[in-house]
C-alpha cells in the first residue's frame, strides 16, 4: 500500500481530531477539499482507516488505574490459546489483549478505578478463567506517550 507524505499528514490530523471536516483538513494542508475527500475515501476503502473512535478522559470516568498484566497459560495448545482470546472479549476491564512471545503468553491492558476494583478483577474474573497459570501485574505510574499514528 502506497502512503505518501500527504496521506500520512491526513492520518495524523484525523488521529488528533477525527471530527475535523474535509474542508478543515484541506485548509491545514493548503489543498482543496476534493483531493482530501478522495484521499480519505481511499484510505478507508483500502482499510488503513479502520474506524473513527473517541478518546475518553479516564480520570473523569473515575478510571484511575492502568495495569499491564502478563499472563502465562498452563497449557499451550491452539485450542487453549483461542479459548483465552475469546474469554477476554467478555471482560470489560480488559481493553487490549496481545498474544506475545517471551516468558508470558499474553499481555493485557486493564483499566479500573482503584486497587480494590483491580483486586476484584484479579480474583473474580481473571483467575476464574480456565487454564490460567500465572499473572504478573505492572502498574502504570505515568503515561509518557500514547499514539496510534506511526512516526509521531
Amino acid at each position: 500500500m502506497d502512503i505518501d507524505p500527504v496521506d500520512f499528514r491526513i492520518l495524523k490530523i484525523l488521529k488528533k481530531d477525527g471530527m475535523m471536516t474535509n474542508r478543515q483538513i484541506a485548509y491545514e494542508l493548503n489543498l482543496t477539499t476534493t483531493p482530501v475527500h478522495e484521499r480519505i475515501k481511499r484510505l478507508r476503502r483500502d482499510g488503513l482507516i479502520k474506524n473513527y473512535t473517541i478518546e475518553l478522559d479516564l480520570k473523569k470516568l473515575n478510571k484511575n488505574l492502568i495495569v499491564f498484566v502478563k499472563v502465562s497459560l498452563k497449557e499451550h495448545s491452539q485450542e487453549y490459546l483461542k479459548r483465552f482470546e475469546q474469554d477476554v472479549q467478555g471482560i470489560p476491564e480488559i481493553v487490549e489483549c496481545f498474544c506475545i512471545s517471551g516468558e508470558s503468553d499474553f499481555l493485557l491492558k486493564v483499566i479500573v478505578s482503584d486497587m480494590e476494583e483491580y483486586k476484584h478483577f484479579i480474583l473474580n474474573k481473571l483467575a476464574a478463567l480456565p487454564n490460567i497459570g500465572e499473572a504478573q501485574s505492572n502498574f502504570v505510574i505515568t503515561e509518557a506517550k500514547m499514539s496510534s499514528v506511526l512516526g509521531e
